[in-house]
């Protein structure tokens, strides 16, 4: 007997929560990428490595409760799709990460959300009142005082980050669209599935084993800290829209600059400073301006919103 997909419930609050995690997660994978890159494995080897490494965990997991449970999709077309742009999110960001610190790569990422708002609309029909829209643009010239664009310290690996933007938020509209439509289980199994069959002809051309305890540490971690971080992020999509989720991902800059500072010795520049409490500051705002129209505590029509 197929599993029953769970309906979509409005559920702020606990999405945001979720999606908060799922970001942490996200910083993990991110510095173990790093981390390896570092070590001398091949980008596309770590690429893989964090796909089949989420691919075996999902599958030793779930396989057991019901296989055809599993990979039972009603749109295997937009699974693949959604897998596919997830893999190139994927391998522009392990790649920025080599040039890039960890901050300057998040900092970017975080136009994600402006586009996101932008194809949402005529994607998912969904509405942006122009209060939220001030406050993502906000964010985006926070994101802007963050990398210094026209500096000296501009690296052309930013438009990679750009890039991972752009797919991220395809990413997440077909995470929005799939929600109440195919289990998370259903998702996990085909986001890395697709991805590992499609990166494995890049990854064993010149495959390097880790050399120390440290980089087998990162090596393992990758895969766990995607099965985790992505199976919160799909689940919060399930509570909440992705243009009330998306805001939220700016809270990342903080794991992120723990990380780039703790682990790669790279402390964040004056200019997160100056830019991080903007961006911080504009999915705050978001946050309770959702809450405020949850509660109907505002009498304005969604279209003045």
């Amino acid at each position: 007997m197929a599993r029953a997909v769970q309906p979509l419930e409005d559920k702020r609050l606990v999405g945001i929560l979720f999606v908060l995690v799922g970001y942490f997660c996200f910083t993990v994978i991110d510095s173990c990428a790093k981390f390896l890159v570092q070590a001398g494995l091949p980008p596309m080897e770590v690429v893989f490595v964090r796909y089949a490494g989420q691919f075996i965990l999902v599958a030793a997991i779930f396989l057991p409760t019901g296989p055809r449970d599993l990979v039972r999709t009603k749109n295997w077309v937009l699974e693949v799709l959604r897998g596919l742009a997830l893999l190139g999110s994927t391998i522009l960001n392990f790649i920025a990460v080599v040039y890039l610190p960890l901050t300057v790569t998040s900092a970017i990422s975080f136009t994600m959300p402006l586009i996101l708002c932008a194809l949402s609309i005529p994607l998912l029909g969904e509405t942006v009142g122009w209060r939220r829209w001030l406050a993502i643009l906000a964010g985006f010239v926070g994101v802007m005082i963050i990398v210094q664009p026209g500096t000296a310290a501009f690296h052309p690996a930013v438009f990679l980050s750009l890039g991972c933007a752009v797919f991220t938020a395809l990413y997440m509209l077909m995470t929005r669209k799939l929600a109440g439509v195919d289990s998370t289980r259903t998702q996990q199994i085909y986001a890395s599935g697709v991805a590992t069959v499609c990166i494995a002809p890049f990854a064993f051309g010149a495959f390097q084993w880790p050399a120390s305890p440290l980089a087998w540490l990162a090596f393992g971690l990758i895969g766990l800290a995607a099965l985790v971080g992505h199976l919160f992020i799909t689940t919060a999509h399930r509570y909440a829209p992705a243009t009330v989720l998306a805001p939220f991902g700016y809270f990342q800059i903080i794991f992120m600059t723990a990380s780039s500072w703790l682990l790669f010795n790279q402390p964040p520049s004056v200019w997160i400073y100056v830019g991080a409490p903007i961006v911080i500051g504009s999915g705050l705002y978001i946050w309770l301006r959702e809450r405020q129209l949850s509660r109907g505590v505002v009498t304005e029509v969604t279209t003045q919103d």
